[in-house]
């Protein structure tokens, strides 16, 4: 069930992935292309291939999705079902704001109490990054330190290992995102049921998914 076209995999058999996917929602998921940056898209006018890493719907039966294979998925919606969102969130992504984007976005659309569901992503125990990215972290002027733990090995003393589902949570917790809920998987580890990235080098594309349901709001 891969669903990226960009990972060397045949086309013709992402696309009936895909269209297996579609098969199942409201409306075709049209994805955007993901570049770790903060932009915000609304669904009604998003184009294939358009850069962008969050999407965002206050219409029912829009499907928002993004794509991961260690970056962190959020899904958020709001608690009276005007607005819904998805965010590709990996450490530049965070570290260029794409989840204050995001809520700013639904703010704007009149959501206040917002929802934040984290999906599979990387764990803590095995994402490791290099000085410059803490340092990237700790010059934003939040309490990031805690986020972080030095690698034990006399031959990567410049090695940590980051717990990016703790950053996406200091982060919401900062914009007042207060529910927050999942965050315990991680893809590297989880080999049977999730494509890793760190792991593998050449692999798959995940999917996650979020849509207003129209019974719902009636």
């Amino acid at each position: 069930m891969n669903l990226g076209l960009h990972v060397q995999d045949h086309p013709a058999a992402v696309l009936d992935n895909r269209a297996k996917i579609n098969a199942c929602l409201p409306s075709d998921v049209i994805l955007p292309s993901q570049v770790h940056g903060n932009i915000v898209v609304d669904v009604d006018v998003l184009e294939s291939r358009m850069e962008a890493d969050a999407v965002v719907s206050s219409v029912s039966g829009k499907v928002c999705a993004i794509l991961t294979a260690d970056c962190l998925p959020v899904l958020f919606c709001d608690e009276s079902g005007k607005v819904v969102a998805a965010a590709h969130a990996g450490w530049r992504g965070l570290a260029n704001g794409i989840l204050q984007s995001t809520v700013a976005e639904m703010r704007a659309r009149g959501a206040e109490r917002i929802f934040a569901w984290m999906g599979a992503a990387i764990g803590p125990d095995t994402f490791e990054v290099g000085q410059d990215v803490v340092d990237i972290f700790a010059s934003a002027g939040k309490n990031f330190v805690h986020c972080f733990s030095k690698k034990t090995s006399s031959t990567e003393t410049e090695k940590y290992f980051a717990d990016i589902y703790q950053l996406a949570r200091e982060i919401l917790l900062f914009e007042g995102v207060n529910d927050i809920f999942g965050g315990s998987f991680c893809t590297f580890t989880d080999k049977e049921n999730f494509y890793s990235y760190r792991r593998d080098g050449v692999t798959g594309r995940m999917i996650s998914l979020i849509w207003l349901d129209a019974a719902a709001n009636k």
